[in-house]
């Protein structure tokens, strides 16, 4: 009898953990990202009898496939009631470690843009009366930053921070505000303050992109600032570029959550799907906001 009430107390002391049946996904997700690499390289290096553009076509549908069968898995398993707090703990690791290692990626290109501005062109204006410098150096070349020539003697014009740069900023940081309201009508269990005020932060993220991409051409066209002007064009765009990217990706996570609530999926107990997307949003906030004092303003 006490073995049988020990064996109880036992079960009850630890909760359940779901283990999910093997999936082909991972896998489907590995032969994705091959493709995905050799397509891009074949396209860049102009190999493969120029089939690289298929390669790369064909591993970037076949990883939306598997993103979309997996999260539908995934829905599926969650919506099923087989997920324990355990589980909901192995997914907030996830995302705080996915979130991280986003952290140290734009940390490397801020490092880049640090190196650039504050090391490099100084050392090399305090060189170039050196012969040897002078002869890898151009003529006219002035140690200040941005550098606005470049050996080939084009001339470019730094983005100002007025105007459009300012409107993403404050586009971007109201969305902040919106997405933190929707998360206090979920919470309290307001559904309607939840989905419009979520909708009005997927927009802002979209009409983001739009002045980003007008933004852009404005650099093209007007500044003669493109991603092959010297470094201070591979700085500005690769750091833009990117932010721009995770800003696409961010919006595209919030408009499915977005759509899960309209089909009344996630509550105020259950809502780690919504949470991750509101992580991941605020990061890129964070992001922007660095963008545009260190790269814009400074």
């Amino acid at each position: 009898m006490a073995t049988t009430e020990s064996n109880s107390d036992m079960a009850t002391e630890y909760e359940r953990y779901y283990v999910p049946e093997q999936s082909a996904w991972p896998i489907v997700g590995a032969v994705a990202l091959f493709l995905i690499a050799m397509g891009a390289g074949a396209t860049v290096a102009d190999l493969f009898g120029g089939n690289g553009p298929w390669m790369l076509l064909a591993g970037t549908g076949l990883i939306l496939i598997m993103l979309v069968g997996w999260f539908r898995d995934v829905i599926n398993e969650s919506m099923g009631g087989l997920y324990s707090s355990q589980m909901d703990r192995s997914f907030r690791q996830g995302m705080s470690w996915f979130i991280f290692s986003e952290v140290m990626f734009f940390a490397a290109f801020f490092g880049a843009l640090f190196y650039a501005r504050m090391i490099a062109v100084p050392w090399l204006g305090g060189a170039s009366n050196n012969a040897m410098t002078a002869a890898v150096l151009w003529p006219d070349f002035v140690a200040q930053w941005p550098l606005l020539k470049t050996p080939g003697g084009t001339e470019t014009q730094a983005m100002p921070a007025m105007g459009l740069p300012l409107i993403n900023t404050l586009l971007l940081l109201t969305s902040s505000v919106t997405i933190h309201f929707a998360h206090v009508g979920l919470e309290q269990d307001k559904r309607k303050q939840l989905t419009w005020f979520l909708l009005a932060t997927i927009i802002l993220g979209f009409v983001f992109l739009y002045f980003q991409v007008e933004e852009y051409i404005h650099a093209y066209r007007d500044l003669n600032l493109k991603l092959d002007s010297g470094v201070y064009g591979n700085t500005f765009f690769l750091l833009t570029g990117f932010h721009g990217l995770h800003v696409t990706l961010g919006s595209v996570i919030l408009f499915f959550v977005w759509l899960r609530i309209l089909k009344g999926h996630m509550t105020s107990n259950s809502h780690f799907a919504f949470q991750a997307g509101a992580w991941y949003w605020h990061f890129v906030d964070v992001v922007w906001l660095c963008l545009f004092v260190f790269v814009y303003i400074l």
